[in-house]
């Protein structure tokens, strides 16, 4: 019996999620998955969208790609806005085309937002309201982030847990939420059962058991980005003269940081202390939305993981080899 004969019992289609911190080693633990099973690869990754934009998000290299192509990977100019509304509309036509020519869907990437939205659905929450932005900017303006985010704290708890204090954007964006509509933005994102997933999920969990050693192989890659031209990307970005600080693509780590340096408001040292930290603050924030993440299967280091990986998937699509 095939892997795919084994799926065809279910009412649900059968997908695979890999995910992790960044620096775990996803990638390439679906890269080593992609040899062996029937899969095709989708990005589940916010940076990974955009085009020129491939030394400070790790994106695989062009000779992997062509080997193993990855959906929704170089979709975007980083001038474009690209959200995780998008991203479920554009991952869920793809895992249909996968599904229809008798593939599994094999998604990989570490964008929480993401595919908590892919799995779980969106719930249409309310439109922007300018009065109500302006006055939580001119409060920020008064208060300062902290104080911003204390005040979701106490609103809106969940959503406070997953938005770091220094991201101003979103922070005003779920108070704004709040405010409009009376209800937390966490509220509003698990209303929406109807549109959920219409596949069955395995979801495998790739991770360091010591977050020394991610703290490791972090600062390890992101050396190597600015040795292979990491600031030689993004200045290219900058010359561009229609990019901005505020734009996502380059409001993602490291890009945010090396923007800053461009701009003349960091040094080069203050720079890569940030972008370090902001690295290690990401994988922290990915830590938190994982643990509570249910029916998720962690593979440790230290563990046959490719092994592992496939016993998982047998189980999960009841095969015995």
């Amino acid at each position: 019996m095939s892997l795919l004969d084994a799926a065809e019992g279910s009412a649900r289609p059968p997908a695979i999620l890999i995910t992790g911190p960044t620096a775990s080693g996803k990638t390439d633990l679906a890269l080593a998955m992609a040899a062996q099973l029937p899969c095709e690869l989708i990005s589940v990754d916010s940076a990974l969208v955009y085009r020129g934009m491939d030394i400070g998000t790790a994106k695989p290299a062009p000779s992997v790609l062509e080997r193993f192509p990855h959906r929704l990977i170089d979709i975007c100019d980083p001038s474009e806005v690209y959200s995780a509304a998008r991203f479920r509309e554009d991952a869920l036509r793809a895992m249909a085309e996968i599904t229809a020519a008798g593939r599994i869907p094999l998604l990989v990437g570490g964008t929480m937002l993401y595919w908590r939205a892919l799995v779980a659905g969106l719930s249409p929450l309310p439109m922007a309201q300018p009065e109500v932005r302006a006055q939580l900017a001119e409060r920020h303006a008064m208060e300062g982030a902290a104080a911003m985010h204390a005040w979701l704290t106490e609103v809106d708890p969940q959503t406070a847990a997953r938005v770091h204090p220094n991201d101003p954007q979103r922070v005003q964006r779920a108070l704004e939420v709040y405010l409009v509509s009376g209800r937390p933005m966490s509220e509003l994102w698990h209303r929406d059962a109807g549109s959920a997933l219409p596949y069955r999920l395995l979801k495998l969990v790739r991770s360091p058991r010591e977050r020394i050693v991610l703290h490791q192989r972090i600062a390890a890659r992101l050396q190597a980005m600015f040795a292979a031209g990491f600031e030689e990307e993004v200045r290219a970005l900058y010359a561009r003269g229609d990019l901005n600080a505020n734009l996502p693509s380059m409001r993602s780590v490291g890009y945010r940081q090396l923007w800053a340096y461009l701009n003349g408001e960091l040094s080069w040292e203050r720079m890569r202390e940030k972008a370090l930290a902001a690295t290690r603050q990401l994988a922290k924030r990915q830590y938190t939305w994982l643990r509570a993440e249910p029916d998720a299967v962690w593979l440790w280091d230290g563990t046959e993981i490719e092994q592992s990986a496939l016993q998982q998937v047998e189980a999960f699509l009841n095969v015995v080899r």
